[in-house]
């Protein structure tokens, strides 16, 4: 079986252009977002890192930080990223793993064999400060993946972590939330003063809690 949403992250020692690290103790109290890029010296992984890159500040505002990995060779990683500094004007700023013996592909299910045997897919790992797997998704080589959706991704996480609510379909942060259905009306009333639509017993919206300004 697979690694599942809730199990812990598993640990490892590698390589990377930072240095070498141990995972657990790099992830520190920090959300995560870990993923493999398929290949160095390729178009889309060059737009994928550079763009991630350009992230730090919004990753930083949300107590979160990057990791890269392929199979590639940290020699290979170091050459390949004066490529990407380059081209997409940036300078890199967070780590890529050297997987060269594919044990950290292998641990997290990485390379998929039916899709591209000798690489990395597109695979990437939400991971929280309690070093628990809160999110994965998966895209084949041929696709880049989308990181502003990473970035709605930590939002609703981190929201709902912290309130009784649920995130709906295309939300961004700002947006209205939906009370979550085990709640009760009478606590709803309790937990959000601000008041709420109920459309259905099951579906009730209600402004975003931790943006609604408080009347103290």
């Amino acid at each position: 079986m697979g690694l599942l949403l809730g199990d812990t992250a598993p640990n490892f020692d590698a390589a990377t252009t930072e240095g070498p690290i141990n995972f657990h103790d790099w992830i520190g109290d920090n959300w995560v977002i870990f993923f493999s890029h398929p290949a160095d010296f390729t178009p889309v992984c060059t737009t994928e890192l550079g763009f991630t890159a350009k992230l730090k500040d919004e990753f930083a505002k949300r107590n979160a930080k990057a990791i890269a990995l392929s199979v590639d060779s940290l020699e290979d990683h170091k050459t390949w990223i004066k490529d990407v500094e380059e081209t997409q004007h940036v300078v890199m700023n967070f780590p890529i793993i050297a997987d060269v013996d594919r044990s950290v592909s292998t641990l997290y299910q990485m390379i998929h064999p039916n899709a591209a045997a000798t690489v990395t897919v597109r695979a990437v790992y939400v991971i929280d400060p309690n070093k628990k797997i809160r999110a994965t998704f998966t895209y084949p080589p041929s696709a880049g993946r989308n990181f502003n959706e990473v970035l709605r991704l930590l939002d609703s996480l981190q929201l709902t972590d912290g309130y009784k609510v649920a995130t709906p379909v295309n939300w961004v942060d700002g947006d209205d939330v939906i009370i979550v259905p085990t709640l009760s009306d009478a606590d709803a009333d309790k937990l959000f003063p601000a008041g709420y639509n109920k459309i259905k017993p099951y579906l009730r919206t209600t402004k975003q809690p931790n943006k609604v300004k408080s009347d103290a």
